[in-house]
């Protein structure tokens, strides 16, 4: 009956991490404050909301209390992606404790029925299943970042552009990013935007922020850019035929990545249609061998 007990509570709980990883978080004030003024995200860190889900609680107690080699996180990858090193690190520590419990779970439910497993053989399960487990969020963050660099460099590319046009018809330096940054009105034009509008509430030059944004996010189109619209703001040089440069460079980036993957695809394809055509032909001979082994 105690094992009966132990592994319902383990369902259960397994159960209610499953359900609150899918809960939708409520959003909080200083975690907006925090996307328009980054250098307010560290004072943050030290305080936890009340409203904060109990991943980012988790996160927050790891970074406190483990070394700084375990606390290690693709800063780029999670910037790209707008997800902080609390949560990330809290989902991380999440899986494992699923991946941990998870051989307990079984060997509970085995031992119900009646098969008494070893006590080291759970632990080292869970141990290897837990470890395991804890590194999808750094798959998922690497590869969602690749897949939003990707996006993130297409829209750079008619940023530019737009910038080239704005400077084209006589807008300032810092009128023509801003006039470029609210035309769209995806994700990366909204990042953008918010970056522009710190700036300015900073006193900072545009050109300094978006080149900072560029290799923050490890997107080399928007440094860039930022580096041309410098030599326009502080030296008055005329940057139009380099921005429609950078913008047809950065449109030839980005076919070359789609015929890279294309061509990836394409022979990712060969494989099955071998096996496919194996098949076939031994669908084709099996009678006539079935003939021949019986005559």
């Amino acid at each position: 009956m105690t094992a009966i007990i132990l592994a319902g509570a383990l369902a259960g709980l397994g159960l209610a991490m499953v359900v609150s990883w899918f809960v939708p978080a409520q959003p909080h004030l200083a975690s907006a404050l925090d996307r328009l003024d980054p250098s307010r995200a560290e004072s943050h860190a030290a305080a936890i909301p009340d409203s904060s889900d109990l991943t980012d609680r988790l996160g927050v107690w790891l970074q406190r209390h483990l070394p700084t080699a375990f606390a290690r996180v693709p800063a780029a990858d999670l910037a790209v992606l707008g997800i902080s090193t609390n949560h990330y690190l809290g989902q991380r520590a999440a899986f494992f404790l699923v991946g941990l419990l998870f051989p307990t779970l079984f060997t509970a439910l085995l031992a119900a029925f009646g098969w008494i497993l070893p006590f080291t053989l759970p632990v080292l399960a869970g141990l290897l299943f837990g470890t395991v487990l804890s590194l999808l969020p750094t798959y998922n963050a690497k590869s969602d970042a690749a897949v939003a660099r990707e996006e993130f460099t297409r829209a750079v590319g008619a940023f530019t552009d737009l910038t080239a046009l704005e400077r084209q018809a006589g807008a300032g330096t810092t009128q023509a990013l801003e006039s470029a940054a609210a035309v769209g009105d995806s994700w990366v034009f909204v990042r953008i935007r918010e970056e522009l509008a710190h700036a300015r509430w900073a006193g900072k030059p545009p050109w300094d922020a978006l080149s900072e944004l560029g290799a923050s996010l490890q997107v080399p189109g928007l440094a860039d850019l930022g580096d041309i619209m410098r030599m326009s703001g502080e030296q008055g040089v005329a940057v139009y035929d380099s921005l429609r440069a950078r913008a047809a460079s950065n449109r030839e980036a980005v076919l070359a990545a789609d015929h890279a993957r294309a061509n990836r695809a394409s022979e990712a394809l060969t494989m099955p249609t071998a096996a496919l055509g194996v098949i076939f032909l031994g669908l084709l001979a099996t009678p006539a061998v079935i003939r021949i082994a019986l005559g």
